[in-house]
């Protein structure tokens, strides 16, 4: 057989370089679209600062750093508790 262009031994590669653009992508896009700072339009540029405060939480607040600060901090329950707590 002839070489081949691309080998099977890349294909992880391939992969992870597409989440991590993937993920680029989508926190640019993102901030272009919700975030409060960024004025894309000449007519919001002029506007100058603004006291918008509420929206910025919201865009700080995400839901999935909700998700994420709703769950338990700890991974290793049993050893995370002092052995004198336990029953």
């Amino acid at each position: 057989m002839g070489s081949r262009w691309i080998r099977p031994e890349v294909y992880p590669l391939f992969a992870t370089t597409g989440v991590a653009v993937g993920i680029c992508v989508m926190q640019l896009v993102r901030n272009i679209t919700t975030n409060p700072e960024v004025r894309v339009t000449k007519q919001n540029r002029a506007a100058g600062v603004l006291e918008n405060h509420d929206e910025g939480k919201r865009y700080s607040q995400h839901g999935v750093r909700r998700f994420w600060l709703s769950k338990r901090p700890d991974y290793m329950h049993e050893l995370d508790n002092p052995p004198t707590d336990r029953k």
